[in-house]
């Protein structure tokens, strides 16, 4: 590991929103001219794990359709601009010029055609030798002290020792897949540098855990097409999402679920009495179900349902309304049919937490995006110092969009980081 004692910009973290930030510094200096030396830090000793295992391994590296929209966090305008910046045709063109071409598949994702994460991976490292930026590691920055008094600029500290910086992006992560490195030192970093974060910092895009005695938990591997609805205490519709909900042994996983978390657990900080059911047939009409069992006969319920649903969770819909899957229909009481249209269309879901930001994809919460300026990502508390990724209060739906925002910031604050530098204070000057 060879970490120079001086550079004119480093960037501290080396996932997908520091590597796009390395590129993009690397390629503005060298359309000003400037001989830089950019250096990329990253504590971890194989680098890019969030985007290795992201997309069961393939990557989707954004979505076809990506608006402001499907972040919370912070305002909708700030992303909209930075996403405006450098959008879904700007990262499908970026890649194409690394020799990386993304595939659109019906969900709306765009993954490479390889079908591998390290396509994408060994395309960003590539582009980042290219632009002349260095990437060490296993180099774990532990703090970086502004120097007010030796000509400004930053002192980056390690294990490994310290280095001069004229400039600093902080690219570190939030807290989410701790074991990549993003375990929330970027905040204390960010922190001592004069920034503050938000009061919740809590995981997104992470799996729900129900209570012990819900039948869901049963009939783990069953996934279905299902409506999750977030309610307050008062009855009042917070969010709803409609999409794919596995059953697991702990609770629920999935793309339904995991989008809603983040929703659920600020929701439940604000009011306690905020609470989650599940539409099990969202395409159906509660009153044609309700006819449909009152006209069955001697049918049986489990074998009603079970021509709607997967065998096994009409089942424990059956259970969780208290019914026998094998009563006929004309044996069906009207309070136990009234039972299992609500178990159907709005099961109680009993969460009792999520999984942690050990099994979490993102972070909410973060440096609150009114403390940078969106244009550059530049910091409006120090000066010097620009942010991207996750380390900001933004964070997306499950599907690539927090992918393209590491992108589009990314972008932004490495061709902020380079314009903010005169060129009397650059390596190049200083050598000649």
């Amino acid at each position: 590991m060879n970490v120079p004692d001086r550079v004119d910009i480093a960037i501290v973290g080396a996932g997908a929103a520091g590597l796009m930030a390395a590129v993009s510094a690397g390629r503005r200096a060298r359309e000003l001219g400037l001989d830089l030396r950019i250096v990329a830090l990253d504590g971890a000793k194989k680098i890019g794990a969030k985007i290795l295992v992201a997309g069961g391994g393939r990557c989707n590296v954004t979505h076809h359709a990506v608006t402001e929209k499907a972040y919370a966090g912070g305002s909708s305008n700030a992303v909209r601009n930075v996403l405006r910046a450098f959008g879904v045709a700007d990262t499908v063109r970026f890649f194409s010029e690394l020799g990386v071409e993304l595939k659109r598949e019906d969900t709306g994702k765009l993954f490479p055609t390889t079908d591998r994460a390290q396509t994408v991976l060994d395309a960003l490292l590539g582009a980042v030798r290219r632009g002349g930026v260095d990437v060490v590691h296993p180099a774990r920055v532990e703090r970086v002290d502004a120097d007010d008094e030796d000509g400004g600029g930053f002192m980056v500290r390690g294990d490994w020792g310290a280095m001069r910086a004229g400039r600093v992006i902080l690219a570190t992560g939030g807290r989410a897949l701790p074991r990549s490195g993003s375990d929330g030192h970027g905040y204390r970093i960010a922190s001592e540098l004069g920034h503050s974060i938000t009061d919740r910092v809590f995981p997104a895009l992470v799996p729900l855990r129900l209570d012990p005695s819900c039948p869901l938990l049963a009939i783990s591997g069953v996934s279905a097409w299902a409506a999750l609805e977030l309610r307050a205490a008062t009855g009042k519709r917070l969010m709803t999402f409609t999409n794919s909900t596995l059953c697991t042994h702990f609770g629920l996983s999935g793309p339904g679920p995991m989008d809603m978390s983040r929703y659920y657990t600020d929701a439940r900080l604000d009011d306690g009495g905020a609470t989650l059911v599940a539409n099990w047939l969202p395409d159906a009409k509660r009153d044609e179900i309700d006819g449909g069992l009152q006209a069955l006969g001697k049918r049986s319920v489990g074998r009603y349902l079970g021509e709607r649903l997967p065998d096994r969770l009409a089942g424990a819909i059956c259970e969780a309304a208290g019914v026998d899957p094998k009563t006929a229909g004309a044996d069906l009481r009207k309070d136990a049919r009234r039972a299992l249209l609500t178990a159907l269309f709005e099961m109680p879901l009993p969460v009792i937490g999520d999984r942690g930001f050990t099994h979490a994809e993102v972070t909410a919460g973060g440096v609150p995006l009114d403390q940078v300026d969106i244009k550059t990502m530049a910091s409006r508390r120090r000066e010097g110092l620009n942010l991207c990724g996750e380390i900001l209060d933004v964070d997306g739906r499950i599907g690539g969009f927090n992918f393209q925002w590491a992108w589009a910031s990314g972008w932004l604050a490495g061709r902020g980081c380079v314009g903010s530098l005169p060129n009397e204070d650059t390596e190049e000057t200083r050598r000649s």
